[in-house]
């Protein structure tokens, strides 16, 4: 564990700031092969690539900030870093409809294979996953493991956005005409996280080996840490629910046009161009990523 001054100082490790690095590069590129060819705002419009800019800035607060350093000692700290991945970053992200992005440099096959990850990871797949993420690594053990092991730790980070990135993913895709199944996900996501929490914050005694600081005991440290699950955490799940459920009950039918997928869309338009005669193949990649309007 590091001391009370680690938390005065950014980290800037490689294995952290490289993969945000490219994940940025990688998206600006895409967006703007995408206006390029389709103009500003086609596909994914300016507040959806400014959500995502936010979510890669709210990772890099999670993730390099003092307050990563502040989550090597305190545990209440490791759990709003955890909460700022999965329930604030993650959905921003999505939002900026990153697949979209990544389409346009992606060869044909490429994107065939994230389609078929995706229609794998329907809603309730996708909350089962998240949910096994989230309760496996709070198993003492693994935590433990997890906290000794900077690979471990590097793992634990990735399996949390990755699974979140695909839950808030399927939410997307379902609010429309199954916007039900939609609310169901996330107020179960929301009960399975507060319940955790509040196991956290009632336990009269230590799960983890949290060594407290900042005027806290060990065992307040933990409770403070269920705390944040229990109320700021679980509540982002839940609002998100009442929302979509607001909308789902109060709003006339199809109160939003239920789309087609982003790539079933992508590869209508690939084959039709791949299809005719002479078309150019950098023609038939660049409409892999083909999307309909902005926001629909």
């Amino acid at each position: 564990m590091s001391g009370g001054g680690a938390a005065l100082h950014w980290q800037w490790e490689a294995s952290t700031s490289l993969p945000l690095a490219a994940g940025a590069l990688g998206y600006a590129a895409g967006v703007f092969r995408l206006w390029r060819a389709k103009g500003a705002g086609h596909g994914i419009s300016l507040g959806q690539s400014a959500g995502f800019a936010a979510g890669l800035i709210l990772l890099v607060v999670a993730l390099c900030s003092p307050l990563a350093a502040m989550a090597d000692r305190l545990f209440a700290a490791h759990m709003v870093v955890h909460e700022i991945i999965m329930a604030t970053a993650a959905p921003l992200i999505v939002w900026g409809r990153p697949w979209a992005a990544f389409a346009w440099l992606m060869p044909l096959g490429a994107v065939r294979g994230l389609a078929t990850l995706r229609r794998l990871t329907g809603g309730t797949a996708a909350t089962l996953l998240q949910a096994i993420v989230i309760w496996s690594w709070h198993v003492p053990a693994l935590f433990r493991a997890a906290e000794e092991s900077a690979a471990l730790h590097a793992l634990q980070h990735a399996s949390f956005l990755v699974s979140a990135l695909l839950f808030w993913h399927a939410i997307d895709r379902l609010r429309g005409r199954k916007a039900g199944a939609a609310v169901v996900c996330l107020f179960a996501t929301s009960l399975h996280t507060g319940f955790l929490g509040a196991l956290l914050m009632v336990s009269p005694r230590l799960w983890f080996p949290a060594s407290g600081g900042f005027g806290l005991s060990p065992l307040e440290d933990q409770q403070l840490a269920g705390a944040i699950m229990w109320m700021p955490g679980g509540m982002v799940y839940a609002a998100a629910a009442l929302a979509l459920a607001s909308r789902w009950i109060m709003g006339p039918p199809g109160f939003r046009r239920f789309r087609d997928d982003d790539f079933r869309v992508s590869f209508r338009h690939a084959e039709e161009r791949e299809n005719s005669p002479g078309a150019p193949r950098e023609e038939a990649r660049e409409a892999e990523g083909r999307l309909g309007p902005a926001g629909s």
